[in-house]
């Protein structure tokens, strides 16, 4: 248990440490910059991501819904693009920088990797608000790491190593997009966004899958390259 909650509260340093750099406008990790049209934009990335069932969704809405009355002007994730982002391998680009001989390799390395791990649990307790998205965030179970340490592991052996800057090297954490801006939201939108994250219900989700997909930054246009359970 000990180990666990270790390993919980580092993350959670992460996170601070990433709202931090926020705060102080020194981001020194990727972020999507932001377009008109989200649904249409024709970016692509190659990336490893969880789709989550109708009992995430359920957890979702009412965040969701209480976010819409705030600004509807701001591009909001439907069910069908929400997802947990497990592993980047390139970040989104037009044209993209990856091709289908790179999509191969990577489909290998994840029928390999992936099966060998186990189900995990992310535990979701606040909004993130980033320059240009609003992102759930959660800690998870050290299973996230190992699974993500394994897959770099053998993406760089494979010469396709994951061109995404992060601000951290371990204690990844959980990070569900729900929205994303064109243009910089208002001071009251922060406050409100900061009082629904400070009155939200944590909650737990288990992670059973990774899925290989190619897609914009919206998962709008998206194609599932697999799909593979975690034990």
């Amino acid at each position: 248990m000990t180990k666990r909650v270790t390993f919980q509260q580092k993350q959670r340093e992460v996170i601070e440490q990433i709202e931090k750099a926020i705060k102080n406008q020194a981001l020194n990790f990727s972020t999507v910059k932001p377009t008109e049209d989200y649904a249409n934009d024709p970016r692509i990335c190659l990336t490893s991501v969880h789709f989550p069932d109708q009992s995430f969704f359920q957890k979702v809405h009412q965040l969701i819904d209480n976010l819409k009355k705030l600004d509807h002007s701001i591009y909001y994730y439907p069910d069908t693009s929400l997802h947990m982002t497990i592993k980047n391998l390139r970040t989104v680009a037009n044209p993209p920088n990856f091709d289908e001989q790179v999509i191969e390799q990577a489909k290998t390395i994840f029928s390999r990797v992936v099966s060998q791990h186990h189900a995990f649990q992310a535990y979701y307790y606040r909004l993130l608000l980033f320059p240009n998205n609003l992102a759930l965030v959660g800690t998870t179970d050290e299973e996230l790491d190992k699974i993500i340490f394994d897959l770099d592991r053998a993406l760089i052996e494979a010469g396709i190593p994951d061109n995404k800057v992060y601000i951290n090297d371990k204690y990844f954490f959980s990070n569900v997009t729900l929205c994303r801006f064109n243009q910089p939201v208002s001071q009251e939108f922060h406050a409100q966004v900061e009082e629904i994250s400070q009155t939200m219900t944590p909650f737990s989700y288990e992670i059973d899958s990774v899925s290989l997909v190619t897609g914009n930054a919206s998962m709008s246009k998206s194609r599932k390259i697999g799909t593979w359970q975690l034990k």
